[in-house]
């Protein structure tokens, strides 16, 4: 008789924008293969095909209203269930959502990475490890501007008036709270693999603890 399915654990790993959440989200799907799945949460922009193209770049969009975190919160659901979901796909220079998402099959572990995720109640709940990124903001910031002009065709003076209007209040309005919510702070400034490795740990933990439940 096949064992009975278990519920995936659900990872978040948030901080504040350039803090090292991708690369160490990356680092843990890289620890753990096929058991792991990522999710993005700038994934889940809205669409703002409605908008002038002029307009669409002036949106905040580091405040939370700025992300489908409803549709978020019903894909962890239905992998929670163990059913796939269909990930947007977000075009970051027309800030417009693409046609075609990205299929994502359950897995045993779903990592949700991303500024807001600890953020809001309705997200926090969907949870059983938060984890909290925290890298000084100076660093936060050359990250995010090299990001922004290679991967996102941004001009340096653009990224730091974004930074200036929006990034940084809104993280000190939203995200930087999150760190007196985590369950695992973890230094954005050390070491990637030892950071992930902690991550596996505190999972294989839970499980422990849950079987011996």
């Amino acid at each position: 008789m096949a064992a009975p399915r278990t519920s995936p654990q659900i990872v978040a790993i948030a901080g504040g924008s350039g803090s090292g959440k991708t690369t160490l989200a990356r680092a843990v799907a890289d620890l753990l293969g096929d058991r792991c799945a990522v999710l993005e949460h700038d994934a889940y922009y809205r669409c703002l095909g409605h908008l002038p193209a002029a307009q669409r770049g002036l949106a905040n969009f580091d405040h939370p209203d700025s992300l489908d975190n409803e549709l978020l919160a019903a894909h962890l659901q239905q992998l929670r269930r163990g059913r796939p979901v269909l990930l947007p796909r977000y075009d970051f220079a027309t800030h417009m959502r693409l046609a075609e998402g990205v299929p994502v099959a359950p897995r045993p572990v779903i990592v949700v990475e991303g500024i807001l995720v600890l953020s809001l109640p309705r997200l926090q709940r969907q949870f059983d490890l938060r984890v909290f990124v925290d890298a000084p903001e100076a660093l936060r910031y050359r990250r995010r501007r090299d990001r922004d002009v290679v991967e996102r065709g941004r001009t340096e003076v653009s990224v730091r008036q974004q930074w200036q209007a929006s990034v940084r209040p809104m993280h000190e309005r939203f995200v930087a709270a999150a760190r007196d919510r985590c369950d695992l702070l973890l230094a954005g400034t050390g070491d990637v693999a030892g950071g992930a490795g902690r991550i596996v740990a505190a999972l294989a933990g839970r499980t422990a603890a849950a079987g011996a439940g």
